[in-house]
């Protein structure tokens, strides 16, 4: 097929982005991670697209909790 053949196609795809039609932070859905503040200790749940501070204190370091699943490495 030659270059002077194509066409592009010339319906538009139509995305669904939620109800408002932006795409802001409100629509996005997965799954909560827990954090654990590194100042005041205090547990923070975050969802992707939040900011990443504690609700309590407004500290920036946020560390992962440790998953509850057993985990096993093989050493040589």
């Amino acid at each position: 097929m030659s270059r002077e053949q194509y066409a592009p196609p010339t319906t538009q795809p139509s995305y669904t982005t939620g109800s408002s039609g932006l795409g802001g932070s409100a629509d996005i859905v997965g799954p909560i991670t827990q954090y654990l503040c590194g100042d005041c200790n205090s547990k923070v749940q975050l969802k992707k697209g939040d900011p990443i501070r504690c609700k309590e204190c407004g500290h920036r370091v946020l560390y992962k909790e440790r998953t509850k699943r057993m985990v096993q490495f093989e050493a040589r």
